[in-house]
């Protein structure tokens, strides 16, 4: 009995620290209006994509223009609504608003500046993408490499449904 209670407390404490719902951080928008993370999957059941990026980070720029030759077509059959999280720091912020100009992205941009964000999900490296349902999360990827947003829309119809 004395072997198997560190074992249990172990696993307990292993779950409990395990990331499946999203965190309540705040964020700003582009603008400046502060919002709540956990805002942004409000409306029950439907499938939001968070990514977090950089505009320091190649892959995060190539997923996001991958994405966005197609997110049309993937709103008008799932209503599926993405979220790009910046985790630019204080120094290199004042790019973002410029590049998603020059790239029409049709996303909600949000800023994490202090990347507490980053820190409350455990991602170590950007770009991460997650699938938030009803405020869990039900996917996450990282890393980028072509092609993967065709694996990416697949899970948004999977649990669109």
């Amino acid at each position: 009995m004395k072997k198997i209670f560190p074992l249990l407390l172990l696993l307990v404490t292993f779950l409990g620290f395990s990331q499946s719902e999203l965190p309540k951080i705040d964020l700003t928008t582009i603008d400046g209006t502060a919002i709540s993370s956990k805002d942004l999957s409000k409306d029950n059941n439907k499938v939001i994509v968070v990514s977090l990026w950089a505009t320091w980070c190649v892959p995060c720029l190539k997923e996001l223009d991958a994405i966005s030759e197609i997110y049309q077509d993937w709103q008008d059959e799932t209503g599926v609504e993405l979220f790009a999280v910046s985790v630019d720091d204080s120094r290199t912020v004042k790019r973002v608003k410029p590049l998603i100009n020059g790239k029409g992205w049709d996303y909600t941009i949000l800023l994490d500046t202090n990347n507490d964000f980053q820190r409350a999900l455990g991602a170590a490296t950007v770009p991460l993408t997650l699938l938030v349902k009803n405020n869990e999360i039900v996917y996450r990827h990282s890393g980028y490499s072509p092609g993967a947003e065709y694996e990416l829309y697949e899970k948004i119809k999977e649990y669109s449904n």
